[in-house]
């Protein structure tokens, strides 16, 4: 088995994992998983598409991760372990589509208008 590279989004953050066939590490961003992901939240979130399929240990992953927060880094990660499962065997399709592990969360940021505070918030209007 060859490398397997696959891309994932969330929010503005942008995931490049790498699967490999190993003994289970993970590594973003050069640290370990539980270093740079500190909560179990979110390691748990990075975790769920390889233990839904029960490929835990089967395989050293790499991810390349950058742009938003944790979280919709987190979930990026997810996204892009959840296609390279879907690579390795199409049956772990039909494991991971009802979770809603392959659908990409289009929620964007709303732009900031003119003349308004943020996107939505206006100035106060005060009547003196």
């Amino acid at each position: 088995m060859e490398v397997i590279h696959k891309i994932g989004r969330r929010k503005t953050a942008v995931a490049r994992v790498y699967v490999a066939k190993g003994k289970g590490n993970i590594t973003v961003n050069k640290k370990d998983m539980a270093e740079y992901f500190t909560t179990a939240t979110l390691q748990y979130k990075v975790n769920q598409p390889i233990t839904m399929t029960n490929n835990d240990g089967n395989f050293d992953i790499t991810v390349n991760v950058y742009g938003g927060g944790i979280t919709g880094q987190a979930e990026a990660i997810r996204l892009a372990l959840s296609r390279a499962m879907c690579e390795l065997d199409a049956e772990n399709r039909a494991i991971l589509k009802p979770e809603g592990l392959l659908t990409r969360d289009p929620r964007m940021v709303e732009r900031k208008k003119f003349g308004q505070k943020k996107a939505r918030k206006k100035f106060q209007f005060s009547k003196r």
